[in-house]
């Protein structure tokens, strides 16, 4: 595991690449235009940057089809872009994180041609089994190269590799060892939860209740996931990607509840929570989701490029108090970009990009309202650009009751929080919980105002209202505040 462990109460801050800032006006986001804003990462107290995938790809799934693992696309820049990027995230004392996808490649990497062996196929002429992939149809389609039916757990441009190759691990392994090389600190690693399956490949049963984390479609979730998902050995592929990254920093992609997450964790240092992410803005889901995984090694996240914007999921009035809930528990926490400035969701491209509708939460970042497409991009952009109500970069760092500032406060408050976490008794529609021996945060969930617990001094209003703490919280307010005094 990773010395020193930096991590533990790290912000990483997350970049769609493509749309983040475009420096050679083609309207697309690239690795010089990146290194252009990493102070912008500094000034918000960022500890890391993730980047989402940056490799060769036909990008029939956003980058998550991989057509060679050791290189960058064209669109970004290539490899001396990218030396050029983590030397200046290094001397701005920012980790770099590289997001690795070890599931599958894209249908046109050299591999699915030249290495049959490395994937998955149908021992029939037809599919193997009644497995779903996660967007709809079955996990199988026929190989264009007329060899059979090959497994997909996404799209059928996206084979699925079959880590029970020991060729395919060591590969793999070399991966990360080759971002390594390059200064890489850490990896993201993507659908971790599907690299290994059923050696008898099984049907999975009708699933009779509910699945426990949201599902891309209806027809997705009438399985039970228990052979094509979440191996009992899946410790063999983790160890193997354990072995390639060294010392360097993982965080998972697990897409399962925090109670099975032991097996990963074993090989990583910490994995996604996903329950705080899904649930329901209240008083009662969410202290469950807190409390089913404090104390374990996970990251906290409540956006990303796969969902909904943080304003569209919880509602504007309450992304606030998602900010400061998030930013205040204990443990490693990803910010996703445009978090900081309250971005929701924009419009899909023309024709649509992505095919399970997922552009609105990728359109590019606003760094000047009162500039064309945002301070993006000159040219017009891949998606269409829009910006918050309170503005971009630009306007909220000249407003001090913006929600960049109060991401910023956040942040550097965070350090001085003290070790663990208690939840407290509070009023219907209020978690709170206490962080060591001197700070109590309270949010208040509901729509109505609810009463506060007792506290001393704020230190930080989700509002900027500064003094004692107040004896009542409106809707979508919180604070963090001294215990005493």
């Amino acid at each position: 595991m990773s010395e020193p462990e930096w991590w533990r109460d790290a912000v990483v801050y997350q970049i769609y690449p493509r749309s983040f800032q475009d420096s050679d006006g083609d309207g697309t986001g690239d690795l010089q235009g990146i290194r252009s804003r990493l102070d912008h990462i500094v000034t918000l107290g960022a500890d890391a940057l993730w980047l989402s995938p940056i490799y060769p790809s036909p990008m029939a799934d956003g980058g998550y089809d991989v057509a060679d693992y050791a290189g960058v696309d064209p669109m970004f820049g290539d490899l001396a872009q990218f030396d050029l990027l983590v030397g200046a995230a290094h001397a701005r004392g920012l980790k770099v994180l590289m997001d690795i996808v070890p599931c599958h490649t894209s249908i046109e990497h050299p591999w699915f041609t030249e290495r049959p062996d490395w994937y998955v196929w149908s021992d029939r002429d037809g599919p193997r089994n009644n497995w779903r992939a996660t967007f709809g149809g079955p996990a199988w389609s026929r190989d264009p190269h007329g060899r059979g039916w090959y497994l997909h757990s996404f799209y059928p441009e996206q084979p699925d590799l079959n880590w029970r190759n020991p060729e395919v691990r060591e590969a793999m392994a070399g991966v990360l060892r080759f971002w390594r090389e390059r200064g890489v600190d850490g990896f993201r690693l993507d659908a971790i939860d599907r690299l290994l399956k059923d050696p008898e490949m099984r049907d999975d049963p009708v699933a009779t209740v509910p699945p426990p984390l949201p599902e891309a479609n209806e027809e997705y979730a009438g399985l039970q996931h228990v052979h094509s998902r979440n191996a009992p050995d899946i410790g063999i592929a983790l160890a193997a990607l354990r072995e390639g990254a060294g010392d360097a920093f993982l965080v998972g992609e697990v897409y399962l509840p925090s109670a099975e997450l032991a097996p990963y964790l074993e090989h990583l240092e910490v994995a996604f929570s996903f329950e705080l992410f899904h649930a329901s803005w209240d008083a009662t889901a969410v202290p469950a989701a807190v409390a089913a995984a404090v104390g374990l090694d996970v990251a906290w996240v409540l956006s990303n490029h796969d969902f909904p914007r943080l304003p569209d999921r919880v509602g504007e009035v309450n992304a606030r108090a998602a900010a400061m809930l998030a930013l205040t528990l204990p443990g490693p926490v990803f910010v996703y970009q445009g978090d900081e400035i309250a971005m929701a969701g924009g419009a899909d491209g023309t024709p649509p990009d992505d095919r399970a509708g997922r552009d609105p939460f990728r359109t590019p970042m606003c760094w000047d309202a009162d500039a064309p497409h945002g301070g993006f991009s000159d040219a017009t952009p891949w998606l269409p650009a829009a910006c918050p109500p309170g503005g971009g970069v630009a306007q909220q760092d000249a407003e001090p009751t913006s929600a960049l500032h109060l991401y910023r406060d956040l942040v550097a408050l965070r350090r001085s929080l003290g070790p663990g976490l208690e939840l407290v008794d509070a009023a219907d529609g209020v978690i709170a919980f206490r962080r060591g021996d001197d700070h109590l945060v309270a949010l208040n969930l509901s729509s109505e105002e609810r009463p506060a617990p007792a506290a001393g001094a704020v230190v930080r209003h989700t509002h900027g209202a500064t003094g004692q703490a107040p004896q009542t919280l409106s809707g979508g307010e919180g604070f963090v505040a001294t215990l005493r005094g």
